[in-house]
């Protein structure tokens, strides 16, 4: 009966009853009704029902009727969906990959438990526990489950160190370990900043006030913020991340609803970069507290938006919990920019025509355009910044000022069969495996590494060879059209793999069309205020 007291909770929400508004016949009627249907099939249907999984099925299509983003998640996915944006996890501290069916350490967090028992990057792990783990199909989602655990609990890894004949027994005691929002920070040049964000977490502000800070101190004035990719995260994060750049009593969003009404999120007095020149990259995967943010720069005249149009996600979910712990996250209103332009995208044609609206996008032409046309977006909806009156355009997501298409110049099918595939990926860990202490010895920075590694013939030679090996066919023409990319990228792979995920963008940026128009923005100074 719990998963039909469950049903009845979801009724009476539906129905008003958690309200003042209470409808008793509704209740009686169709509350009840849907409660016996679940009886009758235990008692009388043909088949053993699992009426678990019968019941969530039938909450996650009756949400999927009224938006897209209503929905149902079970206890579980509660917990997993929740703790990338917590900022922590209880785990062994380490980043792998699964390669050629083992478990290769790429890298250890510094300070945790891995590296303080000298874990090393290239070790391979054998057997987690008792149970071998290489060679057996291993995916990465079953090693992560493995691996975590209640902080203080111990597990026991062999692991296979190169040029060591014999499995090294490792006992960990697992503890606490940082999630960071914060992919890239680093000076572009003298006076010009870039902050790149994967996610808006609960350690996302502690993470970016000190760069702010330091950015202040050495005279930054031009700042790069990147959202691309950046799906959205705490909202309350996103607004005080606003308040970072914009004056007191500055409207960041607002939001209102039939049963909600008006609330306005505002700035308060306090930021660091109130002041200096901002440009906020993003394309058609940052969406919800990205768009919120990017939304508040533009229509402000804070800074300028660089990329493509954002996802379009703008409605405001309330968390509602069920006595089993599951929860309906229920759309109560939605989100406007501050000069008053709706961020939710249309889903007047129906849930699957949503799911599908990005490929649309593709197939319509609408990335591959030019920054001068829009004829790919509806700009029906016509509003106007709110201090220097420029024009913007609503119609859901957060139409650029500038927009870069996909660059499709170097997209011929090997390349992409090569990035789908991950191959360059692969092979930088195969050459970092052989070359490791070398690279080491030879490059013991990021910097010295920056300016003195080259991908020369040898190393392209070599990824040749490894494409071959993959049965990957093609000619020298089609290898040449993208070779300079390719030399760029497996020098990024080396970076990160070696340092951090900051490393890679610091390399790849220097052919990321977006982040390259940001740069020539900025010298045209009659796009900013200050």
């Amino acid at each position: 009966m719990k998963r039909f007291v469950q049903i009845l909770c979801l009724y009476i929400l539906f129905s008003g009853l958690f309200t003042l508004r209470t409808n008793a016949q509704f209740f009686n009627e169709q509350g009840f009704k849907f409660v016996k249907l679940f009886s009758w099939l235990e008692s009388y249907y043909v088949d053993t029902v699992n009426l678990d999984q019968l019941t969530d099925q039938a909450i996650r299509d009756l949400l999927h009727k009224l938006d897209p983003h209503s929905s149902y998640i079970s206890k579980e996915e509660v917990k997993e969906m929740n703790e990338p944006l917590q900022g922590n996890f209880d785990g062994i501290g380490i980043s792998f990959n699964v390669h050629k069916d083992t478990i290769l350490i790429i890298s250890v967090v510094q300070g945790g438990p891995s590296q303080k028992l000298g874990i090393l990057p290239g070790d391979r792990i054998i057997q987690i526990d008792t149970a071998r783990v290489a060679g057996v199909g291993i995916t990465s989602r079953q090693v992560m489950a493995k691996l975590k655990g209640k902080k203080g609990t111990i597990v026991k890894i062999k692991i296979l160190r190169r040029n060591i004949p014999e499995l090294l027994d490792f006992a960990i005691s697992r503890d606490r370990i940082p999630i960071n929002s914060l992919d890239a920070s680093y000076k572009v040049n003298s006076n010009t900043g870039y902050i790149k964000l994967s996610r808006f977490s609960k350690t996302t502000i502690s993470e970016v006030t000190p760069i702010l800070q330091q950015f202040n101190k050495e005279k930054v004035t031009n700042l790069i913020i990147d959202l691309t990719g950046n799906g959205g995260g705490y909202l309350d994060v996103a607004f005080s991340l606003a308040d970072e750049f914009l004056e007191k009593d500055k409207t960041i969003v607002y939001t209102k609803g039939l049963h909600s009404e008006r609330k306005d999120y505002t700035s308060t007095e306090s930021g660091n970069f109130e002041k200096g020149n901002v440009i906020v990259l993003i394309d058609e995967s940052s969406a919800s507290a990205s768009e919120i943010f990017a939304g508040a720069i533009q229509d402000w005249d804070r800074g300028l938006i660089i990329g493509r149009r954002s996802y379009g996600k703008g409605l405001v979910q309330r968390p509602l919990t069920f006595p089993d712990g599951s929860e309906l996250r229920l759309t109560i209103a939605r989100y406007y920019t501050p000069s008053g332009r709706l961020i939710q995208k249309s889903y007047a044609k129906g849930y699957d025509n949503y799911e599908n609206e990005l490929r649309e996008r593709i197939e319509s032409g609408e990335v591959f355009g030019t920054d001068s046309k829009l004829d790919k977006i509806d700009t029906v909806s016509k509003y106007y910044t709110l201090i220097r009156k420029r024009l913007v355009y609503g119609g859901g997501g957060i139409i650029p000022d500038i927009i870069v298409p996909i660059d499709t110049s170097k997209g011929n099918p090997l390349y992409r069969a090569i990035l789908s595939k991950g191959l360059l990926n692969s092979y930088v860990l195969d050459y970092i495996d052989v070359n490791r202490k070398m690279l080491s010895r030879k490059y013991p920075d990021f910097k010295t590494f920056n300016e003195k590694f080259i991908v020369d013939d040898t190393i392209l030679a070599g990824f040749i060879q490894y494409l071959k090996s993959k049965s990957i066919n093609f000619s020298d023409t089609d290898f040449n059209q993208s070779k300079d990319t390719y030399q760029l990228l497996i020098k990024a792979y080396i970076a990160n793999n070696i340092w951090t995920s900051g490393t890679f963008y610091q390399i790849y940026n220097n052919m990321n069309p977006i982040y390259l128009k940001a740069l020539d923005a900025f010298s045209n100074r009659s796009f900013f205020m200050n």
